[in-house]
C-alpha cells in the first residue's frame, strides 16, 4: 500500500487543493525508469498529476541522485562552477535547479508560516 499522506491535490480548481493526508488521492499508474514514479488522481477534483508536481524534481532530466547531489553542494555553499565540475553537469543546470529549489522553498515556507502560532 502506498503512503500518500505527504501529497496533496495540485489542481488549483479543486476544493481539496493543498490539503495533505486528506484521503482523496489514489495511485492510477506508474511511469518513468523502472516504473518508480506514481501518477496520482484526486477523487474530489478528478485531476491526475505526477507525484513530483510541485517539487524541484518535476520534469527533471537528471537522476534523483544527481539532482540531490547538486542541491546538497549548493546548500553547503559550493559555487556554481565547482558544483558543476563535482557533479558532472552543466553550470546552467546547477543554476536552474538552484532556482527551482529556491522557489519551492519559498512556497513551502509561506505554507508553513500560515500554520505557525502568532506572537501573543
Amino acid at each position: 500500500m502506498d503512503d500518500l499522506g505527504p501529497f496533496c491535490c495540485q489542481n488549483s480548481d479543486c476544493p481539496d487543493v493543498g490539503k495533505r493526508g486528506h484521503g482523496n488521492l489514489t495511485v492510477t499508474s506508474r511511469y518513468g525508469p523502472n516504473k518508480a514514479r506514481r501518477m496520482l488522481r484526486c477523487s474530489t477534483g478528478k485531476a491526475r498529476f505526477s507525484e513530483r508536481k510541485g517539487t524541484p524534481l518535476f520534469k527533471a532530466r537528471l537522476t534523483p541522485t544527481t539532482a540531490v547531489a547538486v542541491l546538497a553542494h549548493v546548500a553547503e555553499g559550493v559555487g556554481t562552477r565547482k558544483t558543476a565540475r563535482l557533479t558532472g553537469v552543466h553550470p546552467d543546470t546547477v543554476t536552474r535547479y538552484t532556482r527551482l529549489a529556491g522557489d519551492h522553498a519559498a512556497e513551502l515556507h509561506d505554507e508553513l508560516v500560515a500554520f505557525s502560532p502568532g506572537d501573543q
